[in-house]
């Protein structure tokens, strides 16, 4: 069984297979003497943000999560299309669908307090009342799915002791949704996986960012086994469907992962899938009739759906220009759902059946007065950073570039440490490149998808040599043709921000300008504040990026952004939610305040009904138009703009 939440973030799926075309391409050159028309952020932001998909018991409907409102709530759509239904009329938190209840139209959902991360778990009742399953004060909870035979749910809760996750079963009568404790997490395992019969757990427990142990507990005779062998990144996937199997990927005596089977009997494993880049995920439809393997393809994914029974290869619609992402397959194994869309065009969602092969199209995300062809589709390039290491970035170019129209440009930071910049939609980054700014959007040493080694070089250095592969980065795109050279700003969220901070103090003459979005810029008070049920990770973090109440806190100091503002000379924007439980306000607080009083131009823009990330349209209406307002004025030159 697939734990929903955790795995609600949509993977990127490469389609190969019988032909179906989008309704124009994301990359099509247009004649030379066409231009590209400029969108403003009202028109970015009318295109519609859909996720989930997730088919009711009948296959009749899809429930899927969007923010057309303005907020995130819930929808129901016919598989045939046409009208849709809205479930939630939520005006302040965000909603994110889980499923429907395997065996009647109840609906599971997750909320948080805008954006606070403690999650509680709702059921929306077939008559439309909402009861919250999870009332625990100050706690989260995290849906694990439901089990085999759909008469529980199983959740995880921190309300025992605030720093782990224990796991709970809980009945699914409509009358009573009686939970009970079956793992009590004092050790400070993750969990991964339930089994279909709930016999089994599958627990990690991380050594260090990249590395962790696998674990197997048997909930019936109380006892914990280790399933790897040797100090490697393990993480469970599913269980077979009769229990047999535990199916996990890992690195073990390689650079990428790749995915295994371990046979819980005979205490055996077996190699099952590998591929020349990180096998992200491997798990089974419901009764086991299909596998889904993805593959992390340099910055991308790649999807295998095959039969088990007789290794066929599912054949996908191909789309032009268009990847699909997000495959949800139905109880009975009949029809599935995805999404279709890519780097230069927001994704839509479709519902797939296996036997007839046809696909319907049920969202139309795209704004009308967006043309399709204005958009830029992201391009893989690669440079070499100051010690020779090959860096590798994904490069958003205007279309109105050209020698002799050169642009201004940006330099983007992912979060992390540890993340990945893909080939994924981004409405800010097409907001920015139409109005005329490039993007390269770096995967500095420390991102994952390039093998362990790559992962682990920036291990306590960073503000460092990571920082010197953006800042040649910067290098790279100031000897593109169609870039303006001296005029090259940096942007970032989260670790990202941390980097913008640190360009602007420690390579203060390389970037004009900084945008940073809820960036760390004191590691000291960080990584002692992070929130408390990150504490099964503290030790795995402490190893990456240092020990604050260690000797490690003098080095720790030495690259806090916040200890050197009188470095910081070029003009700086900091945008920030006051709810996130991850970098606190009182970091852009200070921040602001250091480097204002030296005279520095700063513009600071605050949310205090937001976390780590910004997610409802008003306020990314007014994040992202006063984004373009500072580039113009301090980057392109004050003939664009002017700040207000």
């Amino acid at each position: 069984m697939k734990n929903l939440f955790l795995y609600g973030a949509l993977l990127s799926l490469a389609a190969t297979g019988c032909n179906t075309s989008l309704e124009s391409s994301a990359s099509g050159e247009r004649p030379a003497e066409a231009t590209v028309a400029q969108y403003s952020i009202e028109q970015f932001l009318a295109n519609e943000d859909v996720n989930g998909g997730y088919l009711s018991p009948d296959n009749s409907k899809v429930l899927v999560t969007s923010n057309r409102s303005g907020i995130y709530n819930l929808y129901e759509i016919p598989v045939s299309g046409g009208e849709w239904t809205a479930l939630s009329q939520s005006d302040s938190s965000n909603l994110e669908a889980q499923g429907y209840f395997p065996n009647d139209e109840r609906v599971l959902f997750a909320m948080d307090n805008n954006g606070d991360e403690r999650y509680h778990l709702y059921v929306r009742e077939e008559d439309g009342a909402v009861r919250d399953l999870t009332p625990y004060e100050g706690a989260r909870a995290l849906m694990y799915g439901f089990s085999h035979d759909g008469e529980s749910v199983y959740f995880a809760s921190n309300q025992r002791d605030n720093r782990y996750m224990d796991l709970y079963r809980m009945d699914t009568d409509t009358e009573t949704y009686t939970p009970e404790l079956i793992y009590e997490n004092t050790e400070g395992y993750d969990i991964n996986e339930v089994s279909n019969s709930g016999r089994y757990i599958a627990l990690g427990k991380a050594i260090n960012t990249n590395d962790s142990d696998l674990y197997l507990y048997d909930v019936e005779k109380d006892e914990m086994r280790q399933v790897n062998k040797a100090r490697s990144a393990n993480s469970a996937q599913d269980f077979s469907v009769n229990d047999d199997t535990l199916f996990y990927t890992t690195d073990e005596g390689s650079e990428y992962r790749y995915l295994m089977a371990y046979d819980i009997a005979t205490d055996s494993t077996d190699k099952i899938y590998q591929a020349e880049w990180d096998v992200w995920s491997g798990y089974f439809s419901h009764d086991g009739k299909y596998r889904i393997t993805v593959v992390n393809e340099d910055a991308a994914s790649t999807v295998e759906v095959i039969e088990t029974k007789t290794s066929d290869v599912v054949d996908f619609p191909t789309y032009e220009n268009g990847d699909i992402t997000g495959v949800r397959m139905s109880r009975d194994e009949g029809m599935m759902t995805y999404y279709v869309g890519g780097s230069g065009t927001p994704s839509d969602l479709y519902v797939f059946n296996l036997a007839t092969e046809e696909a319907t199209k049920l969202t139309d995300v795209l704004n009308d007065e967006i043309d399709r062809e204005d958009l830029v589709s992201a391009e893989v390039v690669r440079y070499e950073s100051f010690d020779g290491t090959t860096i590798p970035a994904i490069y958003y170019k205007p279309k109105q570039a050209s020698p002799d129209q050169p642009v201004p440009a940006l330099v983007w930071v992912h979060g992390g440490p540890g993340g990945q910049s893909r080939q994924n939609y981004s409405g800010l980054m097409q907001y920015l490149v139409n109005h005329g700014y490039a993007v390269l959007a770096v995967n500095n040493r420390g991102s994952s998808g390039y093998g362990k080694t790559f992962y682990r070089m920036d291990d306590q250095n960073h503000g460092e040599k990571d920082l010197q592969d953006v800042v040649e980065g910067k290098n790279w795109l100031a000897k593109q043709p169609d870039i303006m050279g001296d005029r090259i700003g940096i942007i970032g969220g989260s670790y990202g921000g941390y980097m913008v901070m640190a360009a602007m103090a420690y390579e203060p003459e390389v970037f004009d300008v900084g945008v940073n979005l809820y960036g760390v810029t004191n590691w000291l008070r960080t990584l002692r504040s992070i929130p408390p049920w990150w504490e099964s990770f503290k030790t795995a973090l402490y190893e990456e990026m240092g020990d604050p109440d260690t000797a490690d806190s003098v080095r720790l100091k030495a690259i806090s952004p916040l200890y050197h503002p009188d470095d910081i000379s070029k003009p700086l924007m900091v945008l920030q939610g006051s709810q996130d439980p991850r970098v606190l306000k009182v970091e852009s607080d200070e921040i602001v305040e250091a480097v204002r009083a030296k005279g520095v131009p700063v513009e600071y823009v605050l949310f205090e009904d937001e976390g780590h990330g910004f997610r409802k349209k008003e306020n990314q209406l007014e994040a992202y138009s006063k984004i373009l307002t500072f580039l113009d004025a301090y980057l392109a030159g004050s003939e664009r703009a002017s700040v207000e």
